[in-house]
């Protein structure tokens, strides 16, 4: 069963996000912030990170370049989630090693659309 991190700071996207990972066939753990997340990943790597841009403590680009500063490009696959919908946003988060970009609000089918072309779904 393929493993998942939300990172998020809104409960409701971590619940909304773990309902519709869960019901296709992954095992969801969740972090409220980029500092909880990047411990969850030296504990154990998931095989997805599911993140969030704005957040406090440490936001979703800070904990992208510090997951791949740590353990390298390209694993696990990221797949940012934000209401961010300028360019440069998404050139950034590109730029820095994420796989996708998915806008808030998301469904089903737009989430599992996106796990499926990083070939997680």
């Amino acid at each position: 069963m393929p493993t998942c991190l939300v990172v998020d700071d809104s409960r409701v996207v971590r619940k909304v996000a773990r309902r519709i990972l869960e019901g296709n066939g992954f095992t969801v753990q969740e972090a409220e912030d980029g500092q909880v997340a990047l411990d969850a990943c030296r504990k154990q790597m998931p095989d997805s990170v599911l993140l969030d841009w704005n957040m406090p403590v440490m936001n979703g680009i800070e904990f992208l370049k510090a997951l791949r500063r740590e353990f390298g490009p390209g694993n696990p696959p990221v797949l940012f989630c934000t209401t961010e919908n300028d360019i440069s946003f998404i050139e950034q988060a590109i730029e820095h090693g994420a796989q996708e970009f998915i806008m808030k609000p998301f469904d089903a089918d737009i989430l599992m659309g996106k796990f499926a072309q990083v070939g997680l779904a």
